[in-house]
């Protein structure tokens, strides 16, 4: 399983471990993956994510997960959300016609 979130798409970054004699060697940063299970309004499902610390804050400040998602650019997303973003996509499509 990669180590990368499935919402913002962050992953590991590289950088140096410098020692108190200025040795530089290299190390990774990792981001604060959790699994978070996801409600969705428009479609009345839960859905089950591998998002970071980060994302999470996203998505209480934008609203949930339908909003984020539709605001969300493809390149970024994994196709599990890609799939659910399509299925917001259709949802709210269909109540706009039917409106």
């Amino acid at each position: 399983m990669s180590r990368r979130c499935e919402l913002t798409g962050v992953g590991p970054m590289i950088g140096h471990n410098v020692s108190h004699s200025n040795i530089k060697t290299k190390r990774r940063f990792l981001p604060a993956l959790s699994p978070a299970t996801l409600q969705s309004e428009s479609l009345g499902q839960s859905f089950k994510l591998r998002i970071s610390n980060a994302a999470l804050r996203t998505l209480d400040f934008k609203g949930g997960l339908d909003v984020f998602l539709l605001g969300a650019k493809d390149e970024q997303l994994s196709p599990r959300a890609l799939k659910i973003k399509a299925q917001v996509k259709a949802k709210a499509k269909a109540a706009a016609q039917a409106a």
